[in-house]
């Protein structure tokens, strides 16, 4: 076979077709890099002139009334479980859980049937202690044991002895009766004298007897009242225990009573307050069932000790609680006014971040701010008490439309309230 070779003009053609592909290639590289150079400038100066819009708010010195946060609970002013006094089974229950009750109100009654025989049968044995001393109905105790009876004729018998054994003695002297009737006038004086003894002591012990068997009434009619058991105090019954039919043994807990108006407030403050509350002291109360309202009252009591485990003492308010709608063992925050005044810092409450376990703000120095760490005390309304890291008149850094601060970025300040 015989080898094909090109010719001259086809080898100078494809040159020519390759440096012409070359030349193109290059142009527009040269074109693409006057055009990125050319805008590269201009980007960057609209770039410089983007800053973020701040609103400056002063670090400001004010004074301030200390104020004590304590948390606690709410006690019933009184609380009281009512028990049986007498024992039987109960015939009837007035109340239940949750009513209010006055004081002296019945609660509960006990069949009283065998209570009431047995003030029968001591009213039966003072009437007739009374009779024997001859007293009426109406009358009062025997006071003198001389008008007595008894004691009246025992009386009368000892006179008319007497005064025949003292004409006896007269006669005798004279020699008008012999000795043997004198000595029969006097022995009859004498028999009359024990006699006259004898009716008083009688008479005393049938008026101690009297006494006796009035206060064995007394107790009959006390158990007989007994039967029904009282309210010793006005409030709201907490607990029913018994029912009707139930027999009760004495001291068995048939309801407790809680009186909830006033309520206590019992209250763990820090030690390192203790000069700043004292007796009669203003307390606003919040619970978590009204929110947005505060329940107000005064401090009737400090404990003098402090426990050492949670180094607070306790301090206890009266809260008045007329409707009832407080309730008794619900947790409650409370706010004291202290006499303390203190000077502070204070900004606004929203310029300062949580950032990475610490409170941090920005301080404008010139048109940059410099992120700075503080440490914050109290929350007084908007504003937020600054302990440390700022100083009187310092500007700080709010930023608008939820934008994000860094330290050393430039911005640009607004008007307006922070």
């Amino acid at each position: 076979m015989t080898p094909s070779h090109s010719t001259p003009n086809a080898v100078s053609s494809r040159n020519r077709l390759f440096c012409a592909i070359i030349t193109l290639v290059v142009a527009i590289g040269s074109s693409c890099a006057r055009d990125t150079a050319g805008k590269s400038p201009g980007n960057k100066a609209v770039a410089a002139a983007v800053k973020s819009k701040v609103k400056a708010a002063a670090v400001e010195r004010q004074q301030q009334q200390r104020t004590v946060e304590a948390v606690g609970s709410l006690f019933a002013l009184d609380e009281v479980t009512v028990s049986s006094e007498a024992e039987g089974r109960v015939e009837q229950v007035m109340v239940d859980v949750g009513d209010r009750v006055g004081k002296g109100q019945v609660l509960a009654r006990i069949v009283p049937v065998e209570f009431e025989l047995t003030v029968e049968q001591q009213r039966a044995v003072l009437q007739q202690a009374r009779a024997r001393l001859g007293l009426r109905d109406g009358d009062g105790e025997l006071k003198d044991v001389r008008q007595a009876a008894e004691v009246k004729k025992a009386a009368a018998d000892l006179l008319d002895a007497e005064q025949k054994y003292q004409r006896a003695q007269s006669l005798l002297e004279t020699g008008v009766i012999p000795r043997q009737q004198f000595d029969e006038a006097e022995a009859r004086h004498k028999s009359a004298k024990a006699t006259y003894d004898l009716a008083v002591q009688q008479v005393e012990n049938l008026r101690a007897s009297m006494q006796q068997t009035q206060a064995t009434l007394n107790l009959a009619n006390k158990r007989l009242r007994d039967t029904q058991i009282r309210a010793p105090f006005a409030g709201h019954v907490k607990t029913r225990e018994v029912t009707v039919g139930q027999y009760l043994k004495v001291q068995t807990p048939v309801m407790a009573i809680v009186n909830i108006d006033p309520l206590r407030a019992r209250l763990n403050v820090p030690e390192k307050m203790a000069p700043w509350v004292r007796v009669g002291r203003e307390v606003k109360l919040s619970l978590e069932a009204f929110p947005g309202r505060d329940f107000v009252g005064r401090i009737s009591r400090i404990n003098p000790a402090v426990d050492e485990k949670t180094r607070t003492f306790e301090i206890e308010a009266l809260v008045a609680n007329r409707s009832g709608e407080l309730k008794p063992g619900s947790f409650v925050k409370a706010t004291i006014q202290s006499d303390k005044v203190d000077s502070i810092l204070t900004i606004p409450h929203n310029a300062a971040a949580y950032l990475f376990g610490a409170y941090k703000v920005f301080v404008i120095e010139g048109q940059t701010i410099k992120e700075r760490e503080v440490k914050l005390g109290d929350r007084i309304g908007e504003r937020v008490e600054i302990i440390e890291g700022l100083q009187a008149g310092d500007k700080i850094a709010i930023a608008e439309g939820g934008q994000q601060l860094k330290d050393g970025m430039e911005v640009e300040i607004v008007s307006g309230e922070p």
